[in-house]
């Protein structure tokens, strides 16, 4: 049984909001980013079977609008502690997982960046993929039967994609 690890970062921030960082919302930009992300995942088949999102608003907001998309409906676990994780705290939590061939973790830079690239055997040749910007997702795949098992530097990379290289191209079943 292979692994698959889908990790993303929040789409777009609203940054006039003058309110606390974790309630910080989305803006027009970011809504319209994850729900294109969303069916970017959907028509790829990229459907989590569970979901690790901090409770961050803005995490939270983006998994919303990606859900929507979906023709699944994962299970989903809204935590407090991935709330600004660093890319250790993440790991920990994905190896706590048990009962998903596929996860989907929804969190905040620099962690959610750090762990792709600490995850991944190779990096992509993606010019986005270092500074890992908004609704940023990486896909990898992993050999072990149990996330427990997994290593980094052993995930092979399925798939990278940032909004901008899907919003000129339809998203059809070739990825577009």
């Amino acid at each position: 049984m292979t692994l698959r690890l889908i990790l993303m970062r929040h789409a777009n921030s609203n940054w006039t909001y003058h309110g606390a960082d974790h309630a910080r919302p989305l803006n027009n930009r970011g809504q319209i980013a994850a729900a294109t992300i969303g069916q970017w995942l959907n028509v790829k088949s990229y459907l989590p079977d569970i979901v690790l999102c901090s409770n961050a608003a803005r995490t939270a907001q983006t998994w919303a609008l990606i859900s929507a998309k979906l023709s699944s409906e994962p299970r989903v676990e809204f935590q407090r502690v991935l709330y600004q994780a660093t890319p250790e705290t993440l790991f920990q939590e994905i190896r706590k997982v048990q009962g998903a061939s596929t996860v989907l973790v929804l969190a905040h830079n620099p962690g959610i960046a750090v762990l792709a690239s600490a995850l991944a055997d190779r990096t992509p040749a993606h010019r986005r993929f270092d500074d890992y910007p908004p609704a940023a997702t990486t896909v990898l795949d992993f050999d072990p039967d149990t996330w427990a098992l997994v290593n980094p530097g052993t995930g092979q990379v399925a798939d990278f994609v940032v909004p901008r290289d899907l919003r000129h191209a339809s998203v059809d079943q070739s990825g577009g």
